[in-house]
Parts: structure tokens; C-alpha cells; sequence
């Protein structure tokens, strides 16, 4: 049996669940315990309820491995070891009940016999066969829940793989967009920069020029004086 409630870890969900799972595991315990003073119909009510109380704690159980999901990784092994004791717990009852449903003496009281005959017999015949249907449904509804829960399990997983590597995605995007905006600026910086250096190579020719003019005006000048 697992232990109550010891530690504090765990979202606030989960802990919700585990109360409820130690309040219906407390209910279950009390039914099972009252089987064994019951037969003939009495004991046919008690095992339907205490069947419907199990399949409660199996669902709690899936609910909290479910919510295992959204706890803390820090907290995750105290947790994956409740959840294990709790599965134990649920397999033992399980167990348990399939023993009681199985002892037909005390299902059917002073009419059982395994060896029917008559009308008598054929009304036994059938309420075995009713209660061992019942308990195939029990496994195969649990099997059942366990398959889906594992599914849930596994979609939640890849759910959360998916959104990581979008983030991921996002996040080089965004990268991406920062490093094209730089560029852009170092373009338009850099287009600035050859416009000035263009103008200053103009305005140098255009000196260069003129100086060229002035010598060339200043020889005509002095050979024209040499002359005259």
C-alpha cells in the first residue's frame, strides 16, 4: 500500500487529485471489506459498487500521470514513485475483487453448486455468466483506459516537442529579421559613405582643374611678357 500524503510536490492539480484518489481508495478498502459478510444479492450490489469505486482510482491514477506532465522535473522522481505505488495499489484491490467475484458459494449462498440441474441450475448457470461478463468488461474498460492514457500520454509529448522546435523556429526567425534590419543599416551607412567620398573626388577635380587653368594662363602670361 502506497503511504498518504508525505511531500509537497506536485502542482496544485495533481495534489487535488491525490486527495481524491485517497478518499475513493478509503471508500474502495471499506467495500471490499464489507463483500466478505455479504452474499446472494446484497453481495452482487456490493461488488457492482466496489467495481465503479476502482474504476474511479484507476482514473484517478491516469488523471495525476497525465498532470505528471506540467510538474517540475526537480519533483518528477518523487512523483513517479507515488504514481507507481498508487498503480500497485489499484492492481492489488483489482485483484483482490476478482477474488471475491470469483467465490460463487458466497455469490450465490445455499443455490450454488457446480454442478446445476433444472431450472434451478440454468438461473445459476446465467448469474456466473453475468458476473464473469461483468468482469471481462472491468478488464477490458481498464485496458482500455490504460491504452488511452498512454495515448494521451504520447500526443501530450509530441504536443510539446512540436511547440519547442516552434519556439526554436521562432526564435531564429526573429534572429534572422534583427541581423537583415543591421544589414540594412550598414547598407545604407555604407551608400552614404561613397556619396561623400564621391563628392569629395568631384569637388578635388574640379580644384585640380582650376589650378591646372590658373598655371597654364600664368606660362602664356610670362612667355607672352618675354615677347612683347
Amino acid at each position: 500500500m502506497s503511504n498518504p500524503l508525505d511531500t509537497d510536490a506536485g502542482t496544485e492539480l495533481f495534489k487535488h487529485y491525490e486527495t481524491e484518489y485517497q478518499l475513493v481508495r478509503a471508500d474502495l478498502t471499506q467495500k471490499l471489506d464489507q463483500i466478505n459478510e455479504l452474499s446472494g444479492e446484497p453481495r452482487k450490489a456490493a461488488l457492482s459498487a466496489a467495481e465503479r469505486a476502482l474504476e474511479e482510482t484507476d482514473e484517478l491514477v491516469g488523471q495525476m500521470q497525465m498532470e505528471k506532465q506540467n510538474v517540475p522535473s526537480s519533483q518528477r522522481t518523487a512523483i513517479n514513485r507515488r504514481i507507481r505505488d498508487y498503480k500497485s495499489d489499484v492492481d492489488g484491490y483489482r485483484r483482490k475483487l476478482r477474488t471475491l467475484a470469483e467465490d460463487r458459494s458466497a455469490l450465490f449462498g445455499g443455490r450454488y453448486t457446480d454442478n446445476p440441474s433444472g431450472s434451478s441450475g440454468d438461473a445459476q448457470l446465467e448469474q456466473r455468466q453475468q458476473l464473469l461478463s461483468g468482469t471481462d468488461r472491468l478488464d477490458r474498460s481498464t485496458q482500455r483506459l490504460k491504452a488511452s492514457q498512454q495515448l494521451a500520454n504520447e500526443t501530450e509529448s509530441i504536443g510539446a516537442n512540436t511547440l519547442a522546435t516552434l519556439q526554436q523556429q521562432r526564435e531564429t526567425i526573429e534572429h534572422t529579421t534583427r541581423v537583415m534590419y543591421e544589414s540594412e543599416g550598414y547598407v545604407d551607412r555604407s551608400l552614404k559613405s561613397i556619396k561623400g567620398i564621391a563628392r569629395r573626388m568631384a569637388t578635388n577635380r574640379i580644384i585640380t582643374i582650376a589650378i591646372i587653368t590658373v598655371l597654364v594662363l600664368l606660362i602664356f602670361a610670362v612667355i607672352f611678357s618675354k615677347f612683347k
